[in-house]
């Protein structure tokens, strides 16, 4: 057996320990891009916040319970590449091409067609960035002027699109393991939180991206599938602070501290093709749960939080053939 660290530098995507095993000729999966090139992918998420607070004092900073639906179709345009051994680092230009953060899309029990997906937004906001040969992703500009449903779906879509390039240079061998440790940077009034992540390279099977008509309909494209890697990573988000004292520095800053517990699990099930490198589905279900009490640090005014959330995301590569129908 094999054993490698590697060091990578996206969102929650860090790869630590390397386990591999013997077996076929390692796969690639670095998307084989070109400058000029443009692809599609339609995103889907929604998130359910769900708060319940106990307190006998005004609490004005109380998290709210809150819901997201966003969807959006979403285009990509490489404007750069600069190879770096077998990976790369690419600037690219991202754009909704409705109006809003949804395009109508509709099923295919729907009978009334969409004219509006057909529609560029001639006022679309543009977001540049670019993922680094090392798999962050750096030099975002445009991203504070995008809808909120519109930045959750770009950056569903870029954690699933960079994936790639936090692999091992490598490649993969199916069967292959691997596992990460990686601390939470969010805010939290639970201090040291850290996932675990276990992935493996699971198999190869057919896949197909997806189709847009031009009447909003989505449906597998046709033709001869494609074959596609298939990548499995489950995360656990565990606590190493005390719950009986789980204050972060800035809580302690201003004279607070925090009592409770945090936990959560997710898993993403990645498609990528064998022959381009680009992701063609990926999804996520994630949920989190959290118990807190924050008092002065003296103990008084004390606020109980119990906060429980749920996402679900999808992303998906859509074909050109919606273009073709002006």
């Amino acid at each position: 057996m094999i054993k490698r660290s590697v060091q990578f530098t996206i969102g929650l995507l860090l790869l630590a320990v390397i386990t591999s095993r013997a077996g076929d000729k390692p796969a690639h999966l670095i998307p084989n891009l070109h400058t000029g090139q443009k692809v599609l992918y339609m995103i889907e998420y929604h998130s359910d916040k769900k708060v319940k607070t106990e307190s006998r004092v005004v609490a004005p900073m109380a998290p709210n319970a809150a819901q997201l639906d966003a969807h959006g179709l979403l285009q990509i345009e490489v404007l750069g590449l600069q190879p770096s051994g077998r990976k790369m680092a690419i600037q690219a230009r991202a754009r909704f091409l409705t109006p809003d953060s949804g395009v109508g899309v509709k099923k295919d029990s729907d009978k009334k067609p969409n004219s509006d997906v057909q529609r560029d937004d001639p006022n679309a906001k543009i977001l540049e960035f670019t993922i680094s040969a090392e798999g962050s992703v750096e030099k975002v500009l445009g991203l504070d002027s995008l809808f909120p449903e519109q930045q959750q779906a770009w950056q569903e879509w870029v954690a699933r699109f960079a994936l790639a390039w936090t692999l091992p240079k490598d490649g993969l061998r199916i069967g292959e393991k691997w596992k990460s440790e990686q601390s939470e940077t969010a805010n939290s009034p639970i201090a040291t939180l850290y996932w675990v992540r276990e992935s493996s390279y699971v198999r190869n099977e057919p896949c197909h991206a997806s189709e847009l008509s031009p009447e909003g309909a989505i449906s597998s494209a046709g033709g001869p599938p494609d074959t596609c890697a298939v990548l499995l990573t489950t995360a656990t988000l565990k606590q190493k602070s005390s719950p009986k004292d789980s204050t972060p520095e800035d809580f302690k800053l201003h004279e607070l501290k925090t009592m409770g517990t945090a936990k959560g699990t997710n898993e993403v099930i990645t498609y990528i093709s064998l022959a381009t490198g680009l992701v063609v589905r990926a999804t996520e279900e994630a949920s989190q749960q959290m118990d807190v009490v924050v008092a002065k640090a003296d103990g008084s005014n004390r606020v109980h939080y119990n906060v429980n959330a749920t996402s679900r995301s999808e992303v998906r590569l859509v074909t050109d053939s919606l273009r073709a129908h002006p």
